[in-house]
């Protein structure tokens, strides 16, 4: 069997069934459920020839003593991140990426894949090194996104980034001391949105790489939010831009 990676929850395991490529390679189910949910699991295991087998569930609790898997797991193939030159393709206006320099918590990771994936980016980029990976608490956390959306993780994220801009991306990184805000720049074109670490926000050479800093206006006494509260709120200001603006009606 080719190296595995363990994932739990519905909607992971249910996303592994429907929409990735490579599908689990056997999944186990809590004899206590018999719910619609584990129905749908089991019927969808059987149209794509995937291996179920009923355990108790004590037994799924000590496979993944930290993992909420509410009574399902998959083991499902490791993803190899080699697919960085998948990113290299001339700009086009309707994509788009995330990149995320050195998030360290898998549940934030999770969390931004979640949020990328609702709002249709093409791929979120990480580095390779120090930096959070597809681990199972990442893919519950993504509620099946991590699933849908490609995580490439690439050895040198400014190399990545200049590679981008000459194929023609704008790359809009966060950082707290820029003079515009997040409401001020264009993100209609083809766009690479950055985002830096808990705590410690873009590194040195990736905020020189940027095109442009950006902030989110704040008012009250909290100087930042959480890096997936702040992806979601970036995301989603790019999103709204990008959208096709709506047909007026007709008196």
């Amino acid at each position: 069997m080719a190296k595995s990676t363990l994932i739990g929850g519905f909607h992971a395991v249910t996303a592994a069934l429907e929409d990735a490529h490579d599908k689990p390679f056997e999944i186990l189910l809590a004899a206590t459920r018999n719910d619609e949910r584990s129905k749908r699991v089991q019927a969808l295991a059987r149209q794509h020839g995937v291996r179920l087998r009923t355990v108790p569930r004590d037994e799924l609790d000590l496979k993944a003593p930290e993992l909420r898997h509410q009574g399902v797991l998959a083991y499902v193939p490791e993803k190899a991140f080699d697919a960085e030159d998948a990113l290299y393709q001339p700009a086009e206006p309707g994509r788009w990426f995330l990149a995320l320099d050195g998030v360290q918590d898998p549940h934030n990771l999770g969390a931004c894949l979640r949020t990328a994936e609702a709002v249709g980016v093409a791929a979120v980029i990480i580095p390779k090194d120090r930096a959070a990976s597809l681990t199972a608490a990442a893919r519950a956390a993504a509620a099946g996104s991590a699933e849908r959306v490609p995580l490439i993780a690439v050895t040198n994220l400014t190399r990545t980034l200049e590679r981008l801009k000459e194929l023609g991306y704008w790359t809009t990184g966060l950082a707290g001391e820029a003079t515009d805000t997040l409401y001020d720049v264009d993100f209609t074109g083809p766009t690479v949105l950055v985002m830096g670490a808990e705590g410690e926000g873009l590194r040195r050479l990736t905020r020189e790489t940027c095109d442009r800093l950006v902030k989110i206006p704040m008012q009250g006494k909290t100087e930042s939010l959480n890096v997936s509260v702040a992806t979601a709120v970036c995301l989603y200001e790019a999103y709204r831009q990008r959208r096709p603006a709506p047909r007026k009606q007709k008196r």
